[in-house]
């Protein structure tokens, strides 16, 4: 059970906590609950005390904020947008209100809480020495999944309402840590007298757990049905099959009345459904509430250290032990699963990468953990944070978790509008803390999450479950697997006729599995650069892929610098202009989502390549196309269907960038590619290596430049010799 149910009932008895502690802040309430058995995942929980600064940030006006014009990302239109300016408000509580104090517009999501969040003077002087993550005032709340319009260079063709709130933060000045390791409450304050009171009320009065009760209600309304939801699936395989992304995440909705008051709906999950990243929001003066039992940690940060954990891949647990194993060892051997899982691993090195020094981004550790309905596959990614960069940069660069969205990142963030046609609101987004002073932080997913909004006649609540669409993925399997993620919060809501007592919680677990590969991460003395391009480093081409940072820093970590220019930019100079401006050692053209034509900047760097006008080039994936393109070949939907995420055999012959290899698997990310019937006979283009069915051309050179092309990933986790191949192309 948590011990902090009882502290907050005690504190609330005292008047230190709630309507009656209006004298040391808000009622408003948060708590952020570790549950669950002590482990890496799962350390402290923590329940705020009143707080009497808080800032929030709300849909702009449609003036202010245009909806998107009608576009279909999942047909390949693209419509890219500069980030446009969301306020920033800091109120005070005065007493019996909020009051606004601080205003400041931003286009950027770390800009805005960067400069608004800042910490009162003082420090916790805690009464022993554990080592307890806050040191002085700290910030914690909730960021909606709509701040995408921040994060992600588009607008939304179904926005939120105007005024709708898209984040909610407090400042902590007053709080109780559970120390789970030694199962200690340590009361931090900078107020003397809230803290001894505090003190004395844990001191002296029994702690005792206080009864909730689950009412059962009306069963709730779906957004779709099950034959919607199987179509929808459908829709994001045909678009993967032309190519235009690789896995998009879908959430579906169950809505309805609420018949019991937020804080036991909370109670009952988290005693049902143990999360190591639960919480609970009540923003009084709103009549909003939040309920979560995560067990997904969107980053942490500590000593200049981001920790990210995706999930991806889930299975149901089992009746029994036997069952149990049988399941888990089913999803570990999944090519489905793996893929899925595989894909948001890359997805996730890249975006802590954006932010980490050059070659120090690593795979700590692969597991299989498992909750009370459901066990997943988790990956644990770190990053060396880079000079200059905070806690907010951080969470600009990971938000919204790759997880929840799919790849590439920021055309499935479109096309997840085009589907749902719905804002997600607070699903999805996330809720944490984070320390101004120190750098550090935690900030979960908000998945398993209930939505709570009290009307004139109750409350009503929101549910939201999904999981990611590949090409592999079986319509009736995945309705199925939202309907297991859901269905915790779904009795939590009364939905479900069971309680928490109809059948014992299954016990919490992890189990550790062997990495897939091990990573590089030695220290390096060369970057990677976006804004301030050098000269003589290797130009790397974006084609907004969501894998172009793990490019560079194994291209780093090979000892080169890097320049990184957007191939959909096209206020970009020409391909001849780069070249002049720049000198290049070397040019790489990067994957990407869509046909080679929709990169004109790509296209132009594979006809001067060709040309003999390049120092050497790579085209990789969607660069690799575009070689083939302008060497006269066509690209055409890969025959035996897309591969995204998968290891597959690679054939060759120990030729060109393969030379002195042996027999290896490569990881592909395509729907599109060139056949090798179509190079026999070509006069100028050489086929180094296929697929094993021999049809497929995976790798190929010219025969009158340095010019090489391959349809893999050569950076990803799962692909054998990947490091060797950049480097053997580096060595022209």
């Amino acid at each position: 059970m948590n011990p902090l149910d009882a502290v907050r009932h005690c504190l609330m008895e005292h008047e230190l906590l709630g309507e009656d502690a209006a004298n040391f802040g808000s009622p408003d309430e948060i708590m952020l609950v570790s549950a669950g058995p002590v482990s890496h995942l799962s350390r402290f929980s923590l329940l705020c005390g009143p707080s009497t600064k808080r800032v929030i940030v709300r849909q702009p006006s449609r003036e202010q904020v245009p909806v998107a014009n009608p576009h279909s990302p999942l047909a390949g239109e693209i419509d890219l947008a500069t980030k446009l300016p969301f306020t920033f408000d800091r109120e005070t509580w005065d007493g019996s209100s909020w009051k606004p104090d601080v205003s400041y517009t931003s286009a950027s999501l770390s800009t805005g809480l960067r400069k608004i969040c800042t910490c009162s003077n003082g420090q916790f002087k805690p009464d022993d020495s554990t080592d307890v993550p806050f040191h002085g005032p700290f910030w914690t709340g909730a960021l909606s999944y709509n701040l995408v319009q921040m994060t992600q260079p588009l607008r939304l063709q179904y926005p939120p309402n105007e005024g709708e709130l898209l984040c909610v933060l407090w400042e902590i000045e007053h709080c109780i840590v559970h120390d789970k390791e030694r199962d200690a409450l340590v009361v931090l304050s900078t107020d003397v007298h809230w803290k001894e009171r505090a003190n004395e009320c844990l001191s002296n009065a029994p702690l005792e757990t206080v009864p909730f009760d689950v009412l059962i209600g009306e069963k709730p309304s779906s957004n779709c049905t099950d034959a919607e939801h199987e179509e929808i699936v459908k829709t994001v395989q045909s678009s993967i099959v032309d190519g235009q992304l690789y896995q998009l995440n879908y959430g579906r909705s169950w809505e309805g009345a609420v018949l019991t008051e937020p804080w036991d709906v909370f109670c009952h999950s988290i005693a049902s459904n143990p999360a190591p990243y639960s919480g609970f929001l009540h923003m009084k003066d709103e009549s909003f509430a939040l309920i979560s039992a995560s067990p997904e940690s969107l980053l942490a940060t500590e000593k200049g250290i981001i920790t990210t954990a995706p999930i991806k891949g889930t299975a149901p647990r089992g009746a029994s032990e036997a069952e149990e194993i049988l399941l888990r060892e089913d999803m570990i051997s999944d090519r489905k699963e793996r893929a899925e899982h595989r894909m948001l691993v890359d997805l996730m090195r890249n975006d802590v990468g954006r932010i980490s020094k050059p070659n120090q981004v690593w795979v700590e550790r692969f597991d299989v953990e498992a909750y009370a309905e459901v066990q997943h596959l988790v990956s644990r990614i770190k990053g060396r944070l880079n000079d200059g960069i905070d806690v907010f940069d951080a969470i600009e660069n990971v938000f919204p978790g790759g997880s929840i969205t799919g790849c590439p990142r920021t055309v499935v963030c479109a096309a997840i509008d085009e589907l749902e046609q719905y804002p997600r609101s607070f699903w999805t987004g996330s809720m944490g803390w984070f320390d101004p002073s120190t750098g550090d932080s935690s900030w979960n997913i908000l998945i398993r999450t209930a939505e709570l909004h009290k009307r004139d006649d109750g409350w009503t609540s929101r549910v939201t479950a999904g999981g990611g669409i590949t090409i592999e993925s079986n319509p009736k399997s995945e309705v199925a697997e939202a309907k297991w993620k859901a269905n915790g919060l779904l009795r939590s809501c009364g939905w479900i006729d069971d309680t928490v007592l109809a059948s014992p919680v299954k016990h919490l677990a992890i189990h550790s599995l062997p990495l897939e590969s091990q990573q590089s991460n030695h220290e390096v003395s060369f970057s990677i650069h976006t804004d301030e391009l050098v000269k003589n480093a290797v130009l790397l081409i974006d084609n907004l892929d969501s894998f172009t940072y793990n490019i560079a820093h194994d291209i780093c970590g090979l000892g080169h610098h890097v320049n990184i220019v957007s191939g959909r930019d096209h206020s970009h100079h020409s391909a001849q202009e780069l070249l002049e401006e720049l000198q290049p050692s070397h040019v790489v053209l990067g994957p990407g989502p869509g046909w080679p034509q929709d990169s004109p900047l790509t296209m132009d760097f594979a006809k001067q390549a060709l040309e003999g006008n390049t120092p050497p080039l790579l085209g990789i994936c969607l660069g690799h196309q575009a070689i083939g393109l302008a060497s006269g070949l066509d690209v055409a939907p890969s025959p035996i269907g897309p591969v995204h995420g998968t290891p597959v055999k690679c054939l060759h012959e120990g030729n060109g960038l393969f030379e002195g290899l042996d027999e290896l698997s490569v990881t592909r990310y395509n729907s599109l590619t060139l056949l090798t019937v179509e190079c026999q006979g070509h006069d100028s283009i050489v086929i180094d290596a296929t697929d094993d069915t021999k049809s497929l051309v995976l790798g190929l050179r010219s025969t009158q430049a340095s010019v090489f092309g391959v349809q893999f990933h050569p950076e990803s986790v799962g692909s054998q010799s990947g490091v060797q191949i950049l480097s053997r192309f580096l060595e022209y």
